[in-house]
């Protein structure tokens, strides 16, 4: 059974994104982009909403084609384009690059999409993951905190009444001072 993995790059005090969306604070070095294409590289399909699929669409198809951008850069542009990817999203008519358009998160449709062979599939974007948390769809945690604190902005994990008990399966410092907290679920038993 494949895998819905959570990936989230946050602030120090807990934030995706600051109060006017900004992630200029995000410190993607060589090193870190090498690991993200590695995680990422053998997964199933990229789950993002609308806002996160088309802020990738509007840069990655063609970076590589930028001679200003080599080594880990270039080779995400590749491994973002070939991957099937799944849009949720209720105004969005058509997506290119691969892939497909959903209008909600349907628990049996995502039971089904898991069950499918292939690699885990990596959800991306706050909105969406808030939809596949509160459903309890998400099976791995990989968090990334950066060490800044920006003061204010979005939480990716939403307001909620339950609480869900977590394994930690790895962590792992790099050089530019981002680690990162990779949790699974606790058996259910």
């Amino acid at each position: 059974m494949r895998k819905i993995i959570f990936m989230m790059s946050v602030s120090l005090d807990g934030y995706f994104e600051g109060p006017n969306r900004e992630i200029d604070w995000h410190l993607v070095d060589d090193e870190l982009h090498r690991h993200l294409n590695e995680q990422l590289r053998d997964m199933g399909a990229f789950l993002s909403g609308r806002i996160t699929h088309e802020l990738m669409a509007d840069y990655w198809p063609t970076a590589d084609a930028d001679p200003a951008n080599s080594g880990p850069v270039a080779e995400f542009a590749a491994i973002w384009r070939e991957m099937p990817k799944i849009v949720f999203s209720r105004t969005l008519e058509r997506a290119d690059w691969n892939t497909t358009v959903a209008r909600e998160v349907v628990v049996e449709e995502i039971a089904a999409l898991k069950a499918r062979p292939g690699g885990d599939l990596v959800l991306g974007g706050a909105d969406l993951a808030a939809s596949f948390l509160r459903h309890d769809l998400v099976d791995e945690y990989r968090v990334y905190v950066h060490p800044v604190l920006i003061g204010r902005g979005r939480s990716p994990f939403p307001d909620a009444d339950t609480r869900t008990a977590l394994r930690l399966e790895e962590s792992r410092a790099f050089g530019n001072g981002v680690v990162l907290l990779r949790y699974g679920r606790q058996v259910r038993g």
